[in-house]
């Protein structure tokens, strides 16, 4: 007697995780591939200030001019006591000096207008690039 062991056939089956593997590919392929379109929002343009960072953090210090409540004028770091015509003399021998020299104008609130135009205008013919005026903060001495 011979028993034959008959194997079952199985009828075809689907693999869902196959499908779902490569649906999954799919879409990753398709994100990636897919170009989006930035839609910009209000466009601003910032301004820029040249008292973001205060005067002694930079490498070239300025040339600080001093004008005191009687309209007396004082120049550079030990604050002499100079003429207008001599404040454009030595303003021309710092720029001769260092070609990009700033000039902080240090005046007292109480101070001649006239003598600040005239420190204005020798700092024009002497070329220097940038002229700031100096302030405090409010509430500070």
């Amino acid at each position: 007697m011979r028993f034959l062991v008959r194997k079952r056939k199985q009828t075809p089956t689907v693999i869902i995780v196959a499908l779902i593997d490569v649906l999954i590919v799919l879409l990753i392929f398709l994100m990636v591939t897919t170009t989006f379109k930035q839609q910009p929002a209000v466009r601003i343009a910032l301004p820029e200030s040249s008292h973001a960072t205060r005067t002694g953090a930079r490498e070239n210090p300025p040339l600080v001019a001093s004008i005191d409540a009687k309209g007396n004028l004082r120049l550079g770091p030990d604050a002499h006591p100079v003429t207008v015509d001599r404040f454009e003399a030595e303003l021309l021998e710092a720029v001769a000096k260092k070609p990009d020299l700033t000039l902080l104008l240090d005046g007292d609130t109480h101070a001649p207008w006239g003598q600040v135009v005239k420190v204005m205008d020798a700092a024009r013919k002497a070329n220097v690039k940038l002229v700031n005026a100096a302030a405090k903060e409010p509430g500070q001495p």
